[in-house]
């Protein structure tokens, strides 16, 4: 199996992979580490700009079955067939700014951050990428890690729908759309 965890920053993909990973004795290629191991990336005014073409040629050329690929850049960088299921964790924009604060993130990276989590993009460039029925999405937000590992390997199995995610109604319902967006 070729299990993909893919999602924005700070929902738990490299926590949930790495219990996974060691529950199922499998290895790990991570997305990010390989981009800054292979120098696929440029600095640019202190952005890390990634060169997805580069890590999608180097992809191509790695065996990915039996091991867990990990990584918000998935749907960017690997194709239909490399992969048989996509994890997509996504989290509640409200939580999610107060771990980007953690990580003193600036306010342009965690707004665009955020923005992408209440638009849903990686999940829709997943689908997009690698077809519906290979994804699901789980929501993670008031989830234990035990939990969360739980329905990942029983959406692994085929034994979990994907939970229905909605942040752009929640954020508009509170009238919170200028929070997030500046327009």
């Amino acid at each position: 199996m070729s299990l993909v965890i893919t999602g924005n920053p700070g929902v738990g993909k490299h926590t949930i992979a790495n219990i996974i990973a060691t529950k199922l004795n499998s290895e790990i290629c991570d997305i990010n580490k390989i981009a800054l191991e292979s120098n696929f990336y440029e600095k640019n005014n202190g952005v890390i700009d990634v060169d997805v073409k580069k890590i999608k040629r180097y992809l191509k050329k790695k065996v990915l079955k039996n091991s867990i690929t990990v990584g918000h850049l998935a749907p960017y960088v690997l194709s239909k067939d490399q992969v048989s299921k996509v994890i997509i964790l996504r989290k509640n924009p409200y939580k999610l700014n107060s771990i980007y604060k953690k990580r003193r993130y600036s306010k342009k990276k965690s707004i665009e951050n955020l923005d992408s989590e209440i638009l849903g993009i990686i999940a829709y460039d997943s689908m997009k990428e690698f077809g519906k029925t290979k994804c699901i999405q789980i929501d993670t937000t008031n989830k234990t890690i035990k939990k969360t590992v739980q329905d990942v390997m029983k959406a692994a199995n085929g034994n979990k729908k994907s939970d229905n995610v909605d942040w752009l109604s929640l954020i508009a319902d509170k009238d919170h759309l200028k929070k997030f967006f500046s327009y």
